[in-house]
């Protein structure tokens, strides 16, 4: 999953100035659910109206068929992509129609027995594109909002893993920008001694490294700095650190930037000084600042 830019933006501008970011992930998952929702609608209503013979098949037939996209596959059959590859240890296509359809067997016998078991209730579902309607009952419905919640946790999960990978490299580009960090004192990307990547290097007058990264991680949560100490690198940039992550930092002697805290991204400038890397004593801090140079670093980003 790919972050929109205008997202990835606001994240950052969010960051920088002390505020929560997260906020901006849910919009765009309940966006994206959204939009994905009224498209999935829209092919229960071709499917159904396909199905010239209205069967209990027309879902199998139109929506889990050799004919449907293999991404389409898992989703129409309420499965997703890892669930398939743990079960049967690969995804690919023909391995995907088995599983979707052996799953889709499964689901119509838990919905057989909860039809029974809840006869007394009614529901049906009636979908409408241009003056023509379909109406799904209670099976179909319930087959349907499965494959909606299925949906719902994939997008969910990849938009909160994407976000932090896609934010990191120019969150900290910008921090160095608003320190005016001489791009000599900085890379962007490089390996380890051990040949493992990092997310971005700083350098002092002498050239020596200093491994950095960043984390979008809330308080109370020591695995993720436990991970990236595992990593040793020395400078670690997060919007939130509980007490335990900086107790642990400091007996490391890792320094540390908490974006969210009192002291914000002047914590940044402290490290860069007690490094001795050339920077500006007091960085561009004030909203239209940030705003500019935020929009600068993007607009060059990977170019």
């Amino acid at each position: 999953m790919t972050i929109a830019r205008i997202v990835v933006e606001r994240i950052i501008q969010r960051l920088l100035k002390g505020e929560d970011y997260r906020v901006e992930i849910v919009n765009l998952i309940n966006s994206m659910f959204l939009q994905n929702t009224l498209e999935f609608f829209r092919k229960v209503i071709d499917a159904k109206l396909k199905a010239r013979t209205i069967t209990s098949d027309w879902y199998r037939d139109e929506l889990l068929g050799r004919h449907v996209a293999r991404d389409e596959l898992i989703l129409n059959a309420g499965l997703n992509d890892k669930t398939i590859k743990n079960m049967h240890n690969s995804a690919k296509r023909e391995v995907v129609l088995t599983a979707v359809n052996e799953n889709y067997d499964k689901l119509l016998a838990i919905i057989e027995e909860l039809v029974e078991d809840y006869n007394e209730m009614e529901i049906k579902l009636t979908l409408k594109f241009r003056d023509v309607s379909v109406e799904l009952n209670i099976s179909e419905s319930l087959i349907v909002i499965n494959s909606l919640a299925v949906m719902r946790a994939a997008l969910r999960g990849g938009a909160w893993s994407s976000a932090g990978k896609q934010v990191e490299k120019p969150l900290l580009l910008t921090l160095c920008s608003l320190y005016a960090v001489h791009k000599d004192y900085y890379e962007l990307t490089g390996l380890s001694e051990e040949g493992r990547e990092v997310d971005f290097f700083l350098f002092d007058r002498s050239g020596r490294k200093y491994r950095c990264e960043v984390k979008l991680m809330g308080q109370g949560n020591p695995e993720s700095a436990d991970a990236f100490i595992a990593r040793d690198s020395q400078i670690f940039v997060a919007d939130k650190l509980s007490d335990l992550n900086k107790s642990q930092l400091d007996t490391r002697g890792v320094a540390w930037v908490e974006l969210r805290g009192a002291v914000g991204i002047a914590k940044f400038g402290e490290i860069l000084s007690s490094l001795q890397i050339p920077h500006s004593a007091t960085p561009m801090n004030d909203p239209g600042a940030i705003d500019n140079v935020l929009a600068s670093v993007l607009d060059n980003f990977g170019s």
